[in-house]
């Protein structure tokens, strides 16, 4: 990974705005993904998100953390945090905004125990492939302190491939749905593709149910999203 993401937030954060991060998957156009709003505050952050961020509670580790504003949010209300991201551009911005504790890491890299786990933003997305959901879980159960819980993100984009007589158009000898090739491209440059799973509740569920975690959806967003608890 050429880490085009961690070279965006650092060109934010550091004063260099002049254009934002371009994304598109294999089965929708080209979007825009604005740099202002990967630093937004707590009242700028979707219902999902703020309730997620409400729930949280003593240690929290916060996965894909980006540029650190759910981690800053949590510190503010003394809530002790850690902060991974694979994007060694997103800690160094993550720190530079006030992170206390924030690593350059892979989830499966991980060995801490924490109370609370966050994975938002899609946090289903580092899944990457349905079949490695049971082993994410499995790992993510691993690092939970007793009574402690995983508050997790995500969409079912059933929608995405609904025609307009209300049919849908999926492949039934193609991959899950949600499975996505993933692009991303800033001032002229492109991102290595990734893999990026979108999981529908359902899903999700059975998952967790297969792997001794109890799911519980939390709140429906407006567009097909959902926040769940794990436990």
């Amino acid at each position: 990974m050429k880490d085009l993401f961690g070279n965006a937030l650092l060109d934010y954060q550091n004063g260099n705005y002049s254009e934002d991060i371009i994304t598109s998957t294999n089965i929708s156009d080209v979007d825009v993904l604005p740099l202002p709003y990967l630093f937004r505050d707590f009242k700028d952050m979707p219902k999902l998100e703020q309730k997620a961020l409400k729930l949280a509670k003593d240690s929290v580790l916060d996965v894909g953390c980006g540029s650190g504003s759910h981690s800053l949010h949590l510190q503010e209300k003394g809530l002790k945090v850690k902060a991974i991201d694979i994007s060694k551009g997103a800690i160094k911005v993550s720190k530079l905004r006030g992170v206390l504790h924030a690593e350059e890491k892979a989830i499966l890299d991980e060995t801490d125990t924490f109370d609370t786990i966050l994975l938002l933003m899609n946090g289903t997305g580092i899944f990457q492939e349905l079949s490695q959901v049971s082993k994410h879980l499995t790992h993510l159960k691993s690092l939970l302190n007793p009574n402690g819980q995983i508050l997790i993100d995500s969409s079912d984009i059933k929608y995405m491939y609904q025609d307009e007589d209300g049919g849908f158009w999926m492949d039934t000898n193609a991959n899950y749905y949600g499975e996505l090739d993933y692009f991303l491209s800033y001032k002229d440059e492109k991102e290595t593709p990734m893999k990026w799973l979108y999981l529908d509740f359902n899903t999700l569920k059975l998952a967790c149910e297969t792997v001794g975690l109890k799911c519980e959806r939390v709140l429906e967003g407006e567009h097909f999203d959902y926040l769940a608890r794990l436990s």
